[in-house]
């Protein structure tokens, strides 16, 4: 397989139509190589406009490139930042936001999958990129309590995965200008969300554009009772 023009293509026909037109995204969408990320058995699907799982565990899956980028697209990282993402997955997401961002810690609840996270980051140079094994939801419990277990204040949080609701746990330890990145709602139809802090107690929130993705593990769902 001709890796170098499958990433090609997959930029300039799945990535650039779907208004991902930033050039320094789409430039480092060409210098990581997915394919390092991606299960040896599964390397060939390394460039499709899919969902590539990452274990028996449902839910545990690599979102599709163009998910991937126009999030990244979204956020807007800067080189001073310190960046939050909760669902590790292969470390793919979190080596792109290495190269933006001054440091990234990284949350995977599956100790199999974060440590081959850590390989795969090691190999790719992202020095700066720390994986971290353990619950996210847990942790933000723990924050509510009083302690700060995730590290936080950042200025970049991003869920790799959807949620029902954004924690407001998670909003709180967004810097002032701090950006946090969600997919939001339920099947059929889920809302790719922007939150910025602009206040101590403010924040401003967008809905760009629509995608499904599988839920991040440990996140409430809301309740169901009919009445």
């Amino acid at each position: 397989m001709n890796y170098e023009q499958a990433r090609f293509n997959m930029i300039e026909q799945q990535i650039r139509p779907w208004e991902v037109l930033d050039n320094q995204v789409l430039s480092l969408l060409a210098l990581v190589k997915r394919e390092d990320f991606v299960p040896p058995a599964l390397k060939s699907l390394a460039f499709v406009d899919t969902e590539i799982a990452l274990s028996a565990i449902p839910g545990q899956c690599m979102l599709s490139p163009k998910v991937e980028a126009r999030t990244l697209q979204d956020l807007a990282v800067q080189k001073h930042e310190k960046v939050l993402e909760i669902g590790t997955g292969s470390g793919y997401m979190a080596a792109l936001l290495a190269h933006r961002a001054q440091q990234v810690i990284t949350m995977e609840i599956d100790p199999a999958l974060a440590e081959t996270a850590r390989n795969n980051l090691t190999r790719a140079g992202a020095y700066n990129a720390e994986v971290r094994t353990g619950d996210g939801a847990a942790k933000l419990a723990q924050s509510v309590s009083g302690g700060d277990p995730l590290g936080g204040p950042f200025d970049v949080i991003v869920l790799s995965g959807s949620v029902a609701e954004v924690p407001a746990a998670l909003l709180n330890m967004l810097k002032v200008g701090g950006r946090l990145s969600a997919i939001v709602g339920a099947e059929p139809m889920m809302r790719a969300t922007l939150v910025t802090r602009v206040g101590e107690a403010a924040w401003r929130t967008t809905q760009g554009w629509d995608t499904v993705a599988p839920r991040l593990l440990g996140f409430p769902e809301p309740s169901k009772f009919n009445f």
